[in-house]
């Protein structure tokens, strides 16, 4: 007897058939295509690496997510990719250690994970993304944001929207301008996090108080950010936003959360989101950090694309050519040439509108079905 759970998939992984693998292909290639016209050369890692390896690059990346098994060769723990990013910054740090900075690098390919987000159940997902190696300044945070909604954009996202933060924003008051114990500093970035006035009180975080107001539409957001920033420790950050959402222009919507730390585990000064008009959930993250073993300053961003064409929906598929038995292969390359897409017959049995042809080669010119 036949065992009808044999052909089942594990829970968070699925098959994308012809349609629905199209409109994939079609959006990878314009992310693609965005970051190339744009001077990041992309690099393609191993699937597989060394699980140590993998776990000292940035700051955050849990190994406890990855699948992990024991390398038959060495014997050492090897582990399957839950984040390109970190293998994007080991090959700045080794093989390309010597190459002209900044370096601008970009990235395609999927990754796993053990387990899956509670708002996200799929455990392996497509990543894009690129990264500027050498710098984390105002001006390449805003050259990378500025990409990132570009590449989206060109993947079939409307009305794109990017939220911005400030990960180390505790940790810059906290030492001049409003004071922490350092055994609060947790405490009271995870009551930030929470959005709870009544538990950051609690914790002695009531002078940080002002920061769960200061989020919103981008302008208003950083007038009240700017007005709690005593002493002048934020004068730098808040220059470099504006220098950033001048570069953005009104290509996206941009808000301002600046406490927000969700996500951005390894970043530094900076931190964004993205979101795009009827995609539910984050499309990507980015902003700066810096490179583990080499402490390189280095900015970037990551995008899960999946969400976004399953909202765009299937993409139409191409006219097909059918080319009957005896056809001439000089003519049917000449059509392939010029944009047809073509499919041979194997008998003279073959039903073209069965096979989705569209239409039929006659002689030496195509004719609709």
């Amino acid at each position: 007897m036949t065992d009808p759970t044999a052909d089942l998939l594990p829970i968070g992984l699925e098959d994308r058939l012809p349609a629905a693998a199209r409109a994939l292909t079609r959006a990878r290639r314009a992310v693609l295509d965005a970051m190339d016209i744009h001077g990041y050369d992309r690099v393609i890692p191993p699937l597989v690496e060394f699980e140590t390896s993998l776990a000292t690059r940035m700051n955050g990346v849990a190994t406890r997510r990855m699948f992990r098994f024991v390398d038959p060769a060495s014997l050492r723990t090897l582990a399957l990719r839950s984040d390109l990013t970190v293998q994007v910054g080991r090959i700045a740090a080794t093989s390309l250690a010597g190459a002209p900075r900044p370096l601008r690098l970009c990235y395609a390919g999927e990754v796993a994970t053990i387990t899956s987000d509670q708002l996200d159940p799929a455990r392996q997902r497509l990543q894009l993304g690129a990264e500027l190696i050498g710098s984390d300044s105002a001006a390449a945070a805003g050259e990378v944001v500025a990409l990132a909604v570009e590449a989206l954009t060109a993947a079939g996202a409307a009305r794109v929207s990017v939220d911005f933060t400030l990960p180390d924003l505790v940790d810059t008051l906290a030492a001049t301008a409003l004071p922490l114990a350092a055994d609060r500093i947790d405490a009271v970035r995870r009551e930030l996090d929470g959005k709870d006035a009544g538990a950051l009180r609690d914790v002695g975080g009531e002078a940080y108080l002002p920061l769960l107001y200061a989020a919103g539409p981008f302008e208003q957001a950083l007038e009240r950010l700017a007005a709690i920033d005593a002493g002048g420790a934020l004068t730098s950050r808040i220059a470099g936003l504006r220098q950033i959402a001048a570069r953005v222009g009104d290509r996206a919507r941009l808000t301002l959360d600046p406490t927000e730390r969700h996500g951005f585990e390894y970043q530094s000064w900076f931190g964004f989101t993205l979101y795009a008009e009827g995609v539910r959930g984050t499309l990507g993250r980015g902003g700066t950090y810096s490179i583990g073993g080499t402490n390189e300053p280095a900015t970037g961003f990551t995008l899960y694309i999946d969400p976004l064409v399953d909202a765009l929906g299937e993409a139409p598929a191409h006219d097909m050519l059918y080319l009957p038995p005896g056809h001439d292969p000089e003519i049917a390359s000449r059509l392939r040439a010029i944009g047809w897409r073509t499919l041979a017959a194997l008998s003279d049995g073959d039903d073209p509108a069965a096979l989705g042809c569209s239409h039929k080669l006659v002689g030496s010119d195509p004719q609709t079905l």
